[in-house]
């Protein structure tokens, strides 16, 4: 998908890099910009961060991605939409999967859905894995497990969901640049030091209802939806001793357990050829934040990478509550638009109950209304052209309010949302065998939030003013004969602060004091990426292929100062596939050769990082193969 970044981290202990369009690249932790959902049920918090770690690939039909704020549907993000889907259950099968891999990878997945009668269906998936990981310190295990129930009625359809996954992992941190060049598979020190790692455990709930009306009048269908959860996280830093000595330090354990959820409710209108779409939704975030020393002791009997005395002890709160409608009706010809409205208010609290360094307690309300338009017109059957306007908002998240820039106690209450205003011009053209879509786009944001200091593990945050992304996407599939096809996506971004601002690059830094001049890139971003794929299918009807894959992406700014840039890169994978029939059943084998020619760069960066650790580490060459049986019965 063209203008989408995903960068895995190869470390367990982080969550995955995802960017649109250059909104997210500068998080720090978790999703920023973008809305996240799984079947329906939303995996971004009311504050705007959300995560991945649940979403289960391995059972998913479809990824569906809405790049940029064109929809008034969804709520709190610049940068779009990341949907994945569950396969349907049709007939009772079960699969049983099993990976082995490079650097110490094994995981087993098991599958059963089966239809229970009466409309009712059941898939139930449990999934382990473990990896060793190439660099020291960087082990993990995770365990996942998902039930989906559906009922299908005549005018009705409930769909059940709950998930919980476990996940322990060692975190291997990043590494400066001279480490990285000495030897890019090398651990920093500070990491078995203080032993840094994350366990995250997380149960969900959520529950779908869709109803259709049959009479005459304009009302065709409604949707509810509601959903539950629990997260809880423990992470041991790398934060020394000396750091935590000032009386405002959080310490060097964070601990959390939260509880969130919410609700959906939307009626779709129909009059002839015009749409409309009506609904309000409510959620909510609760987080018992504590934080903890790292260490016990004193001298030559001090303990590092242990939990010890309490340092922070907060109730964090956030609820939106949003209104929103959106239309759709033909204009003239061949020619329609789309436009909507989403209208809300975001309310974000802290109440602190460690008031020995300060009351930190506070409270924030932001209120907005994102309009949206966008007209397409269809030339031919083959080619559709398209243009839009929108505007995007993003809430501080409560972790960039938690602290003031001034070092004294209190709410962050400065710390404004960012506002964007976006625009982008389109074609699709379908003929033959042969898609291609192109697309040009502008956003300009105000208020951007980035970080101001970083010292102790204390991080504050401030708007840094205007910002501007300009940039290309285009994404090609064309099947060059009965065996052979073709896919090409490329994408373009210009991402640069127009303001200039003050932040710091090291620490301590009681003070922003260095200056970021405009027109500095935006750090995170990068300013080209490319995918291509040749896969040669001989043996059909059976899904059987060989393929080779080329990944490349531009240099990246690693903070907003523009100091260091981690190179550009391009790497060359293989795979290949291959099923064959058992009766009944079916037994099928991936096998992957990524990085084919080792190379050696930095597949992510950790973005302003204070202690210039910037760098993570991609695999060198690196192998999997799966085997995966299925069949009913």
């Amino acid at each position: 998908m063209p203008g989408l970044v995903v960068n895995n981290r190869n470390n367990y202990a982080q969550d995955l890099q995802m960017s649109s369009r250059g909104f997210g690249a500068r998080a720090a932790f978790g999703v920023r910009g973008l809305r996240l959902y799984t079947d329906g049920i939303p995996a971004t918090m009311p504050d705007g961060q959300g995560q991945v770690t649940h979403f289960d690939l391995a059972g998913a039909q479809r990824i569906e991605v809405l790049r940029g704020p064109f929809s008034a549907l969804y709520g709190n993000s610049s940068g779009g939409v990341v949907a994945l889907f569950s396969a349907p259950v049709r007939e009772a099968r079960g699969e049983l999967d099993a990976d082995v891999g490079s650097f110490g990878l094994h995981q087993l997945r098991v599958l059963a859905g089966t239809p229970l009668g009466r409309g009712l269906d059941l898939q139930l998936g449990a999934s382990a894995m473990e990896i060793e990981g190439f660099r020291p310190h960087s082990a993990a295990r995770r365990t996942l497990g998902n039930v989906r129930l559906n009922w299908q009625g005549d005018a009705d359809r409930v769909l059940l969901l709950v998930n919980d996954i476990n996940q322990p992992a060692q975190d291997p941190l990043g590494l400066t640049r001279a480490q990285f060049a000495a030897d890019p598979d090398q651990t920093t020190p500070q990491a078995t030091q203080f032993d840094t790692r994350k366990t995250a455990r997380q149960t969900q709930a959520g529950t779908r209802w869709q109803h259709r009306f049959d009479g005459a009048g304009p009302l065709n269908d409604s949707a509810l939806m509601v959903y539950r959860g629990t997260r809880a996280v423990t992470q041991w830093q790398a934060i020394t001793p000396a750091a935590q000595g000032s009386p405002r330090s959080g310490g060097g354990v964070v601990d959390f357990d939260r509880r969130y959820g919410g609700g959906d409710a939307r009626l779709n209108w129909r009059w002839d050829a015009l749409e409309l779409v009506t609904g309000v939704a409510l959620e909510t975030q609760t987080d018992d934040r504590r934080g903890y020393e790292n260490f016990i002791g004193s001298g030559s009997t001090q303990q590092l990478g242990v939990t010890g005395a309490l340092r922070r002890d907060e109730r964090n709160s956030a609820t939106t509550r949003e209104a929103y409608a959106q239309i759709e009706a033909p204009l003239v010809g061949a020619i329609s638009a789309i436009a909507g409205l989403r209208s809300g208010r975001v309310s974000l609290s802290t109440r602190d109950a460690f008031l020995s360094n300060g009351d930190d307690s506070g409270d924030l309300r932001f209120s907005y209304t994102n309009p949206v338009l966008g007209v397409r017109w269809k030339l031919s059957p083959a080619l559709m052209l398209h243009a839009s306007a929108a505007r995007g908002f993003e809430s501080p998240t409560l972790n960039e309010l938690a602290y003031r820039p001034d070092a004294q106690a209190g709410f962050n209450s400065a710390l404004r949302p960012q506002k964007s205003e976006q625009f982008e011009l389109g074609a699709k053209w379908r003929v033959g065998d042969i898609d291609l879509d192109a697309v040009l786009f502008h956003a300009d944001t105000r208020d951007e939030i980035g970080v101001q200091t970083n010292t102790g593990g204390r991080a504050t945050y401030q708007n840094v003013g205007r910002t501007r992304r300009d940039g290309a996407e285009a994404s090609l599939a064309w099947r060059l004969s009965g065996v052979l096809r073709m896919q090409l996506a490329l994408a373009t971004l210009d991402a640069r602060y127009r303001d200039g601002f003050l932040t710091c690059t090291a620490t301590p830094c009681a003070a922003a004091n260095v200056p970021v001049p405009a027109g500095n890139r935006i750090a995170g971003t990068q300013p080209a990426s490319a995918y291509a794929e040749l896969a040669w299918k001989p043996w059909a009807p059976l899904p059987s292929e060989a393929a080779l894959e080329l990944r490349g992406l531009g240099r990246t700014a690693v903070n907003d100062v523009n100091s260091e840039f981690a190179a550009g890169y391009g790497v060359v994978n293989l795979r290949f596939t291959h099923a064959w029939s058992l009766g009944v059943s079916r037994l099928e084998l991936l096998a992957r050769l990524d990085n084919l020619a080792d190379r050696r760069y930095a597949g992510s960066v950790i973005v302003n990082d204070s202690n210039g650790r910037f760098y993570e580490t991609a695999p060198p060459r690196s192998a999997l193969i799966e085997l995966r049986l299925s069949g009913g019965w």
